[in-house]
């Protein structure tokens, strides 16, 4: 019976998990880099976890800079075989209030200049990305949140804008013009390149304000998402709690999605024309097929 490593990316409000035992840290080096902090090690009700808080201690990194390619290779490098991100978010509908929880299933990157991919001259991959996170364990983790009373919404839209601004009222309605569901700063290119390093990928979005959208009197307030963010991040580590206790019971097959094997099929470099120094970089992503 194969068995879960579950890396979990905190986002805003989520910096440290409680309940872990056997807690190490690792420091890891990455060919792209530092991460955003040293991972942490542990287990919980059952499961081994790595936690990696993506804006670093202190919030001290915004989401432009957020070391992303680093992140993903060092959970990949830890053992990790799937990967939960936890992250705030504004709500781009009515019935999606501050407190509620959304499992993305879908994805609009608005981001600009951020390093979309392991890949790149020398090794060209193009890995599918319809569908760009895994079923079984958004799933698994919506059935979590209804377990722990979290309100959860199975399934939305998750637009990725730049940031660290938050939206114009413009921008605000043109999403919603789009049918966006929630708005945010870093599921991408996260999500992208957990696909590249073939881990099944999964995101809780916690909505903390309703963007700028709602009237002409009201914005995001950073000091009202503070007061949100605390309470939905007491929620996230129950969910988390009830997750690891349910993966413990649940022994872990491929995805069904087939995200472990979505490289046998991408990379169109031909192994005559492949450089060597980029496929040294690439062996801790895709070792499997290099």
């Amino acid at each position: 019976m194969s068995t879960w490593t579950l890396g979990i990316i905190g986002g805003s409000g989520l910096y440290a998990l409680d309940g872990l035992s056997d807690v190490r840290t690792e420091t890891v080096e990455t060919p792209w880099g530092t991460p955003s902090a040293p991972l942490t090690r542990g287990r919980l009700n059952g499961i081994e976890l790595v936690f990696l808080p993506r804006h670093g201690a202190g919030h001290a990194i915004p989401p432009s800079q957020i070391p992303f390619r680093a992140n993903i290779a060092a959970l990949k490098m830890a053992g990790c075989t799937d990967l939960l991100s936890v992250s705030a978010c504004g709500s781009l509908r009515e019935d999606l209030p501050p407190g509620h929880f959304v499992l993305v299933d879908q994805y609009v990157d608005r981001t600009m200049g951020r390093e979309r991919s392991f890949f790149g001259t020398g090794c060209v991959a193009h890995v599918p990305l319809a569908q760009p996170v895994c079923s079984r364990l958004a799933g698994l983790a919506a059935d979590a949140g209804e377990a722990e009373a979290v309100p959860v919404t199975r399934g939305g839209t998750y637009l990725a804008m730049e940031g660290p601004q938050f939206s114009t009222r413009a921008e605000s309605e043109l999403y919603r013009q789009w049918g966006m569901d929630v708005i945010g700063m870093t599921n991408m290119p996260e999500a992208r390149l957990a696909r590249e390093a073939e881990l099944p990928y999964a995101s809780i979005a916690m909505v903390t304000d309703y963007d700028c959208w709602r009237d002409e009197g009201e914005s995001v307030d950073v000091a009202a998402v503070l007061a949100v963010m605390q309470s939905n991040t007491v929620a996230a580590k129950r969910l988390l709690a009830r997750l690891a206790a349910t993966l413990a019971q649940t022994p872990r097959t491929a995805s069904p999605d087939g995200i472990e094997t979505c490289l046998d099929s991408a990379i169109i470099t031909p192994p005559t024309a492949r450089d060597r120094s980029m496929l040294e970089r690439l062996k801790v992503i895709a070792g499997r097929v290099l």
